[in-house]
């Protein structure tokens, strides 16, 4: 399925309306820490197909979200499940600790 890009637009319909659980890269071109866990989001959306929806949000050009969300620095992954925030992880973490979150929610 690949990643999906959200916008303000159309995030309601693709995080909160999601059948199955979502993982949101909240980042913007000009950070650091996002380049590097880029590729992990990448693998991760190839290896989740139908278990979990993975999408990038670029923060500067879509700002309403990010601050209903409260999100204070990036990169930050929001997991959500049933249209509900249930796991945050802020900075550029291994793809071990970003699986190990998913499978805690995929598992409930």
């Amino acid at each position: 399925m690949g990643v999906v890009k959200l916008t303000d637009q159309n995030f309601e319909d693709e995080v909160l309306k999601s059948s199955i659980p979502v993982l949101v890269d909240f980042w913007a071109a000009w950070c650091g820490p996002c380049r590097v866990i880029a590729p992990i989001i990448e693998e991760l959306a190839e290896e989740l197909t139908g278990k979990v929806k993975v999408c990038k949000l670029n923060v500067d050009e879509n700002p309403v979200t990010p601050g209903k969300f409260g999100i204070r620095a990036i990169p930050t992954l929001i997991i959500f499940k049933n249209g509900i925030p249930v796991e945050t992880i802020v900075g550029a973490v291994s793809k071990v600790t970003i699986l190990n979150a998913i499978n805690k929610i995929i598992s409930k």
